[in-house]
């Protein structure tokens, strides 16, 4: 059943390790499932295309979208009791990164993100979590040799986070944003359509939608193109209604705007229609926040018409994210409704 695979494939991808820039084991894995459904190429960049052929010869592509990186840290400096400084790589909080456990280069070495004992702290410090820079990575060493002997400087870090499902169909893990994007079009790239479809898996968004600013370069006659993405769900508490931008478990999130782009107004409406064509459970986003590769893509080549669909994530960009099983199916069904049934869009 597509539904229970998309969930296998997303534990499978989270669990995988790949900060912007440091995306080869996604990129590889992606790669090992896509083998015979598609052709494919990696370009200089990293971002990974595919390619498949639909139905009927074409003028036309459809272009869809995921971003492979999760936001992560790079080691700056081993001090001479062998604690790692760090910087982030993406947007990460200081206080979703103090006390967590992390995984050090190539090698995965653990480590422990350190910061000042509570008890050591005065009243200014106990309600300001401090800056990243005033904290370490403690990977057990005893000295600065023997920190040197297990990583180095410039090493990538990640998060080091299990996948727990509980609740009504919610699961926690770290990058779902966007992980649960990768494992829709895996899905999607099983089916044959009637138009020619191009996916491509992108590289560096977290730190500035730097591989959606190239990839443009290698597709040839985009109509359009579907972002999907893992975006904020900020509805916790007494947070008023129209700043909440989605919430888990209310279906697909639409969007009409973000601070990097605008959506294109007849295809999100036509994706609208459809989702209450075919009973599909959708939200629209109800606040302008964030971006992602949708600003990049809609204004290369020429423009593209470009929308974004979106999986509702609870505490994103952290190592305890929390999605919606059911949105992630409402994604994929509305992705594969409009595949299979819009090709008039598609052939504008």
């Amino acid at each position: 059943m597509k539904y229970e695979q998309l969930w296998k494939d997303i534990e499978t991808l989270c669990a995988l390790r790949g900060p912007s820039g440091r995306e080869a084991a996604v990129r590889e894995y992606l790669i090992e499932q896509i083998k015979g459904h598609a052709e494919y190429e990696v370009d200089p960049l990293g971002n990974l295309l595919v390619r498949k052929k639909g139905k009927k010869p074409a003028k036309k592509v459809l272009q869809l979208s995921a971003h492979m990186d999760e936001v992560g840290f790079i080691i700056t400096n081993i001090d001479e009791k062998g604690f790692l400084s760090f910087a982030p790589v993406g947007g990460v909080q200081p206080e979703v990164t103090g006390g967590r456990m992390v995984l050090v280069g190539d090698n995965a070495i653990p480590g422990m993100v350190g910061c000042k004992p509570v008890h050591l702290c005065d009243d200014k410090e106990r309600s300001d979590p401090g800056k990243i820079s005033n904290m370490k990575i403690d990977i057990g060493a005893k000295d600065k040799a023997d920190a040197e002997r297990q990583v180095n400087k410039g090493d990538f870090v990640s998060f080091d986070s299990e996948w727990v499902e509980f609740g009504a169909g919610m699961v926690k893990a770290k990058a779902l944003d966007d992980r649960s994007g990768c494992a829709i079009l895996m899905a999607i790239l099983e089916n044959t359509y009637p138009c020619d479809l191009t996916c491509a898996f992108t590289v560096q968004e977290e730190v500035g939608t730097r591989g959606a600013q190239t990839v443009m370069e290698h597709i040839e006659n985009v109509t359009c193109a579907i972002v999907l993405e893992g975006t904020t769900a900020n509805d916790l508490g007494d947070v008023p209604e129209h700043l909440r931008v989605c919430a888990p478990g209310k279906g697909v999130a639409i969007s009409m705007m973000d601070n990097s782009s605008l959506s294109h107004e007849p295809l999100w409406r036509a994706l609208r229609a459809l989702a209450r064509k075919e009973d599909i459970p959708w939200q629209m986003k109800s606040y302008v926040s964030g971006g992602n590769d949708a600003g990049r893509l809609q204004r290369e080549r020429g423009a593209v018409a470009t929308a974004v669909l979106n999986v509702p994530c609870r505490y994103i960009h952290s190592p305890s994210s929390v999605a919606s099983l059911a949105d992630v199916d409402a994604a994929y069904r509305l992705v594969n409704a409009f595949l299979a049934s819009n090709a008039d869009f598609q052939e504008g």
